[in-house]
């Protein structure tokens, strides 16, 4: 695996492969390219994770073959580390329906290592523009298989934990961490896990934005709040933020 410092004002790329010989060719690829730059190239889904959280990189381009069974919860995990980042799978080939499953999972994108290299930079580009990247001839049967549905990818809210609701219910009502760990009967060091982690996934920086971005999402907390009532010694606290509506 191989790292470099952070460069600044170009689109920062994590390469996900088990083969070298892979790694290394699209590296050079987009070092050709001004507004492109790999941060690291990670072995192992391990390494893609411990290299997106630590360089927040804008683009995973991870190999089909390392994505566990559920990759629902691959993408939330690369998302959590890294928010906001763009995943684009990349494999030999790919068995009929695994496009559409990739991107109901969230990907925004497949592309076939066998396509010419300047493919790989389109891709990389289109991809951080917004747009989903796929092989011509999936795109008329991804259509196909929708139909009707229309196609969405989960937000970073939907990406939540029971446990971490129910930790963001006792924060918008104003309660400390020790007051949460000691009614969940668990550490005041877990608590900040969990909030670090939700913080990660969601995109904000403390509680106060937390408590807001719930706000603006509309994160329905109703229910687990009702099973969390504030300890009998403990004086009812005023919400965190309140709507502007």
């Amino acid at each position: 695996m191989k790292q470099e410092r952070r460069p600044r004002g170009k689109v920062q790329i994590l390469i996900a492969d088990r083969e070298p010989i892979f790694r290394m060719g699209l590296r050079r690829v987009f070092g050709a390219e001004e507004s492109l730059r790999v941060l690291a190239e990670a072995e192992t889904e391990p390494q893609a994770i411990h290299f997106a959280r630590q360089l927040k990189p804008d683009l995973i381009f991870f190999q089909s073959e390392m994505i566990p069974e559920k990759a629902a919860g691959w993408v939330a995990r690369l998302r959590a580390a890294s928010p906001g980042c763009k995943i684009v799978v990349t494999s030999a080939a790919l068995a009929d329906g695994e496009h559409l499953r990739l991107v109901k999972a969230g990907v925004s994108g497949v592309i076939l290592k066998s396509v010419e290299p300047a493919l790989f930079v389109k891709c990389a580009r289109k991809v951080v523009e917004g747009e989903v990247w796929l092989p011509k001839q999936k795109v008329a049967e991804m259509a196909r298989q929708l139909g009707d549905t229309p196609l969405t990818i989960p937000r970073p809210v939907d990406m939540l934990t029971h446990r971490e609701k129910v930790i963001i219910s006792y924060l918008v009502q104003g309660w400390r961490n020790r007051e949460i760990a000691q009614h969940l009967a668990i550490s005041e060091q877990t608590v900040k896990n969990h909030l670090r982690a939700v913080y990660d996934k969601v995109g904000v920086s403390d509680r106060l934005e937390l408590a807001l971005y719930v706000i603006y999402q509309r994160l329905d907390l109703s229910e687990i709040s009702t099973r969390a009532p504030l300890p009998e010694d403990k004086p009812s606290r005023q919400v965190l933020a309140h709507s502007h509506a």
